[in-house]
């Protein structure tokens, strides 16, 4: 009996599904901060994300159901308010921007929900690149290195490839709560280069002198180290939480009076850090514009209608909660509050108590949560990256609810 024994080199396996819609995923988010060009990246790759995702099958689990519902009722409201307006462009856009954004929000959560591990380290870290990228072009915009101000900061203010200083500031928050966490848990392979990225971060939302997102920082340096020390096993890893807290601290406190000392940043940060700007006081400000609109509202189960807050009062309501009163009526008003309670209830227990996706939860949480205050002074109902977060996070959450139904391991067999 003869053997033949082949010479033929072993063929590489051709390119998985999975490795290439992970690949998409990288691609996708990674590109989040390209803003400035209409329509962003971020918005065509994710009519493509989908369709490549539904070929190879999901699978959707019951934790989803009150996101998908509530989405659902939000959106029900926005077009029941948006009928006598149908024949205007601009709130027909705005409902069907409602709609896209809605619709992102339960892919994300379906998403997610599978290979959840590998699926949201993917996220993460290329958010953080995103966040990066939109921080050093914020940061030498600033500083107007070569010529660059005109761009990516025209106003004075460090803006990066966003077009408001105020949303560029919010949306770097993730990344910096992400080296946060990983420094203050001993994570970081390269210690030095994830605090150097957190600097850069750091110094762009400084810069971009955006009040909400400066309290959104400190809220979010404060809930992160919460998480990590409440939810460390060792002693250990405690003092040592609590000693890098406090480094940080004095860190902040030296580079804001190093700050103080070159007048242009003096200056702009003088005038922003007031409480309340010109445009916030007076009857026809912001809040008065507001406390105005409250009594109006209570008398108009849909609102004044998709985009027509502005009509009213000339300008933005510059509050999530309100806004969404005036845009969507009573029926999206009080979606929009049952969604933001119910996510708040899923993000504490999901980020405290211990499972595999606890860490990551704690990252994707503590963001969304500062979206969630940020709404009292600013709109984020339109801004992509909430959805995500908020898809990521019931994501996770269905994702916990398998594991446990699973027969969870006991909390000391979880990695640290």
């Amino acid at each position: 009996m003869s053997h033949t024994i082949s010479m033929q080199p072993a063929r590489r396996p051709a390119l998985s599904y999975r490795t290439f819609l992970n690949g998409f995923l990288w691609v996708f988010i990674s590109l989040g901060s390209f803003t400035f060009i209409e329509p962003a990246p971020y918005d065509l790759l994710s009519l493509l994300i989908v369709p490549v995702w539904f070929i190879g099958g999901f699978k959707i689990h019951r934790s989803v159901v009150p996101l998908v519902a509530v989405l659902f009722v939000y959106n029900v409201g926005g077009f029941i308010s948006l009928i006598p307006y149908f024949n205007e462009s601009e709130p027909k856009v705005w409902v069907f921007y409602s709609v896209y954004l809605g619709i992102s929000g339960i892919f994300f959560a379906l998403f997610f929900a599978e290979d959840t591990l590998k699926r949201i380290d993917i996220c993460i870290k290329a958010y953080l690149i995103s966040c990066l990228f939109a921080a050093v072009l914020a940061v030498i915009g600033y500083f107007d290195v070569a010529d660059t101000a005109k761009w990516f900061s025209p106003e004075g203010r460090a803006m990066g490839p966003f077009k408001d200083p105020n949303v560029m500031g919010s949306y770097t928050i993730f990344g910096y709560i992400y080296l946060l966490q990983l420094l203050l848990l001993g994570k970081a392979k390269r210690p030095l280069l994830a605090l150097l990225g957190a600097i850069v971060l750091l110094l762009s939302i400084f810069l971009s002198f955006s009040r909400g997102s400066w309290g959104a920082t400190i809220v979010a340096t404060l809930l992160t180290t919460f998480f990590c020390f409440v939810t460390a096993k060792e002693r250990r890893l405690r003092r040592r939480i609590v000693i890098l807290f406090v480094s940080v601290l004095a860190v902040a406190a030296v580079a804001l009076v190093a700050a103080l000392s070159i007048d242009q940043i003096s200056e702009m940060l003088t005038q922003r850090a007031k409480l309340q700007q010109d445009y916030d006081s007076g009857v026809t400000g912001r809040f008065g514009n507001q406390m105005r609109s409250i009594p109006m509202l209570l008398d108009r189960p849909n609102g004044f209608g998709p985009y027509r807050f502005n009509l009213w009062f000339q300008l933005e309501p510059h509050n999530s909660y309100i806004g969404a009163f005036s845009a969507y009526g009573w029926l999206g008003g009080f979606a929009f509050l049952t969604l933001v309670s119910m996510t708040t209830f899923v993000g504490f227990r999901i980020s405290l108590k211990q499972s595999p996706y606890m860490h990551q939860a704690q990252i994707v949480w503590t963001a969304l949560f500062m979206f969630f205050l940020q709404a009292f002074q600013i709109d984020i109902d339109h801004w992509r990256f909430v959805y995500l977060m908020l898809g990521s996070l019931w994501g996770l959450e269905t994702a916990r609810r398998r594991w446990i139904s699973a027969g969870m391991p006991p909390p000391h067999a979880l990695a640290r």
